[in-house]
């Protein structure tokens, strides 16, 4: 599957909340959920003290390149995601997923989808989280370049579609998200983010679903295919 947070030409993104965008996130209320879900994933008793993670997660996410991948698109990803845990098979391990997938984060690079699961192997090691679900926090991370879960992958499945979600955001805030990605990518010239941006709507039109959790597929598929079909309009000469 496409990843719209990559495109083929020039690079391109895509994926607020649905339905709409949040107001400011709280980084305390942030510092909280993360707290949560560390401790989920691990024995809290024994482990660090998850604050410098969160911490050190929060000051990444708010980095001043950063125009959608914001801590915005985090509480986005992370509410879709708890909109979705009855699918997951470890919900708190996709939570952990969603807090590094774009951990790091340079519009003009191509690997941050493998620098943030390293970023989880070595983080989430220290912080005391088992091998096995340290290694399954970095494979969703890594998911994330293609957005193309195995039928039986639930908790990727449960990740690919909440960060996919903004695609059936109500119209002011599909045009905010479209608006936020374009100036994330100022550096590509008009012409070659148009081109770019066009073949990867028309690759998500062609798949045959957008999502793959049941919740998803009933809920924003439709909304989601119109979003594209009318932001492939305003793209074509």
């Amino acid at each position: 599957m496409a990843d719209p947070d990559t495109p083929a030409a020039p690079a391109v993104p895509a994926v607020p909340a649905v339905p709409g965008a949040p107001g400011a996130p709280s980084p305390d209320a942030l510092r909280a959920r993360f707290g949560r879900a560390l401790n989920g994933a691990r024995s809290p008793a024994t482990a660090p003290d998850p604050a410098p993670y969160a911490d050190n997660l929060l000051a990444r996410w708010r980095e001043p390149q950063r125009r959608y991948h914001t801590l915005t698109h985090l509480t986005a990803v992370l509410d879709r995601v708890d909109e979705l845990a009855a699918h997951a098979a470890d919900p708190d391990v996709v939570r952990l997923a969603a807090w590094f997938h774009d951990a790091v984060y340079l519009p003009e690079r191509s690997e941050n989808e493998e620098r943030s699961a390293r970023l989880a192997e070595r983080a989430l090691a220290e912080a005391g989280v088992p091998a096995g679900r340290t290694a399954e926090v970095a494979r969703l991370v890594r998911l994330t370049v293609t957005h193309d879960p195995a039928p039986d992958d639930r908790d990727g499945e449960v990740l690919c579609d909440a960060d996919l979600a903004i695609l059936a955001a109500p119209p002011s805030a599909y045009a905010a998200y479209t608006a936020a990605v374009r100036a994330e990518y100022h550096f590509v010239p008009n012409d070659a983010f148009r081109e770019g941006r066009a073949a990867i709507l028309r690759q998500l039109l062609a798949l045959p679903g957008l999502f793959r959790t049941p919740y998803g597929r009933r809920t924003w598929e439709a909304t989601a295919r119109h979003n594209l079909t009318g932001e492939l309009a305003m793209l074509s000469p």
